[in-house]
């Protein structure tokens, strides 16, 4: 991926899960998460991902003439919307929301997985949905 892949996924990323009192997607990890899923077992998914990248980069462009990442929020959760519904303007060599939804399942993942696997950083999503820290919470949660 480029930096301009990486810039526009952050984006998308901090619009899917943003942040608020707890960190946003990317602060999360979940960057960090799907870069070693990429390289690992969604390895044939690198090029779709690239491609789709580009073409939010591009609707982006189309509608605005800014990158992505440069747009405000509102603008970002609007191409975002309409990516999901597939209403875009500029080209896509990919299906626009089958891409968004696989990217959006791709983040949740990684907000809520283990953090030994790169995402979830230092268990915050446990902790924002009050689960705690993991398995020395198990005789707490076995008591309820």
């Amino acid at each position: 991926m480029t930096e301009v892949h990486w810039q526009t996924l952050r984006a998308v990323m901090d619009r899917v899960v943003p942040p608020d009192d707890f960190p946003g997607a990317w602060d999360a990890g979940v960057g960090e998460y799907l870069r070693r899923q990429l390289a690992r077992d969604l390895k044939h998914l690198a090029l779709l991902y690239d491609l789709g990248l580009e073409a939010i980069d591009a609707e982006a462009r189309a509608r605005h003439g800014s990158a992505f990442a440069a747009l405000t929020a509102a603008e970002q959760d609007a191409i975002l919307r309409d990516v999901e519904s597939g209403r875009v303007v500029a080209f896509w060599p990919v299906e626009p929301g089958r891409f968004f939804r696989m990217l959006v399942e791709h983040v949740q993942e990684g907000f809520y997985a283990d953090p030994g696997n790169g995402g979830n950083r230092d268990g915050v999503a446990w902790r924002m949905i009050g689960y705690g820290t993991g398995p020395q919470d198990e005789a707490t949660h076995a008591d309820v």
